[in-house]
């Protein structure tokens, strides 16, 4: 049997939104939801879907998915986030609500080092929910704003997502990196401007209001940790290294801080940190693989030229274009991770975008912004599922005032799919060669 475009996709994403009912694991899913295709279809084996994950895995630019997730592992088990905590307690501590400040500012000091969204929920959830609760803070205010803030982690440069979409996309990461710091410090501010109103409405306290001293001592401990990404993204800027490579320096150069400068890294704590990043990386890469698969398939088929040619007739332009761009990943990240839909539906979409004049750095951007929302959102919404976890609360009962947190967000969103230029400029000044 020969399928056709709409069967073979509507098989495809059918059996795949069934298996997702079925709580499937996602990246199960994507591979299962393959078979009945290849199974009906007369030119296709199952040996091309094994071919087409292995291709995927054959990529250098992975391999520095691993080394950052350990090199998050080694910082969270180094003790190097309660440094960065002591250091954002000092500059925006003094802010009413100077909790939830210092939570929003140590998620940006620790996305520079880490790129993960999940390490940042974690590692700094465990710390500053309690803290928050203590001081009389809403168990459901402290839950959301972790979450939310933990989402920078993916958007503030080093980013592993910006890593996957470079290495699938043939994007410059280093423009990749540049674009997304300015987005990251918007929506940082955008969250304390939030922080800031919950607390002139709630009453929420001042931590503390810190001497130069106090300030100078913060700043000589996390000192050391903030050269982190002064070695990844300036690296990888200047053209001296890697992706790959930066990632191999950022995880070892948190080894060293770990077990010889800080000594809170213990030689019998290394094989937990291992298997803990061997575990994490393992799921991404296998979902990498499948999805790889799976979005094959739906090119083989022609579905991302149908897409196209329909979004194109419908002439939206370059700004709604762009929204129904980021609409599409803000609708998938309510339900996939954000690594396989970057592969699925970002292969889709790139000749979307450069039919409506979209430039791949900013249409990587809108994509990963949104995409972040899909972790504090449910279905998926793993980082507000590790933050409510935290808390001991139950999602639900945090929504409202994720929402509220999100809707500033959200207006940041709308305002990079307007103006591109904004996450354009920064890369026009450091690396115009990528133009």
């Amino acid at each position: 049997m020969i399928l056709g475009t709409a069967t073979a996709s509507g098989l495809l994403v059918g059996c795949f939104l069934l298996l997702i009912f079925l709580r499937i694991p996602v990246a199960f899913a994507l591979g299962l939801a393959t078979i009945p295709v290849v199974l009906l279809e007369l030119r296709l084996t199952p040996f091309i879907v094994l071919d087409r994950m292995f291709q995927s895995y054959n990529s250098f630019i992975l391999l520095a998915v691993p080394f950052f997730l350990l090199a998050a592992n080694l910082m969270n088990s180094g003790k190097v986030t309660d440094r960065l905590i002591a250091l954002a307690r000092v500059l925006t501590g003094w802010l009413p609500g100077g909790l939830g400040h210092v939570n929003v500012a140590v998620s940006m000091l620790f996305a520079g080092i880490s790129g993960s969204s999940t390490a940042d929920a974690a590692g700094i959830g465990k710390i500053l929910i309690p803290a928050m609760q203590k001081e009389g803070y809403d168990t459901r205010f402290a839950v959301a704003i972790t979450a939310c803030s933990s989402v920078m982690g993916v958007i503030i440069p080093p980013s592993i997502l910006m890593i996957v979409w470079g290495g699938v996309m043939q994007v410059s990461v280093g423009a990749l990196f540049l674009g997304g710091a300015v987005p990251g410090l918007m929506i940082g501010l955008a969250l304390m401007a939030t922080v800031y109103g919950f607390a002139k409405v709630r009453g929420y306290p001042i931590t503390a209001s810190p001497d130069w001293a106090a300030v100078w001592d913060a700043w000589k401990g996390a000192a050391l940790a903030l050269l982190t990404p002064i070695f990844v993204i300036g690296g990888i800027v200047g053209g001296i290294v890697t992706p790959t490579e930066s990632a191999i320096i950022a995880a070892g150069y948190a080894l060293f801080l770990g077990m010889v400068v800080y000594r809170t890294v213990r030689p019998r704590d290394l094989g937990f940190i291992l298997y803990d990043t061997a575990r994490f990386a393992a799921i991404s890469l296998f979902a990498i693989g499948t999805a790889s698969a799976f979005g094959w398939l739906l090119s083989f088929y022609n579905a991302p030229r149908l897409i196209v040619a329909l979004i194109t007739a419908w002439e939206f332009g370059p700004f709604g274009t762009a929204l129904v761009i980021a609409l599409l990943f803000l609708i998938f990240g309510l339900f996939i991770d954000a690594i396989p839909t970057i592969i699925i539906l970002g292969t889709v979409l790139m000749p979307v975008a450069a039919a409506g004049n979209i430039d791949p750095i900013a249409f990587a951007i809108i994509g990963i912004v949104a995409l972040a929302f899909g972790l504090v959102t449910p279905p998926y919404g793993l980082c507000l599922l590790i933050s409510a976890a935290i808390g001991g609360l139950n999602v639900v009962q945090v929504l409202k005032e994720v929402a509220i947190i999100l809707a500033p967000m959200l207006a940041i969103l709308l305002l990079l799919a307007a103006f591109p230029e904004i996450v354009l400029w920064l890369p026009k000044q450091v690396m115009p060669e990528s133009f």
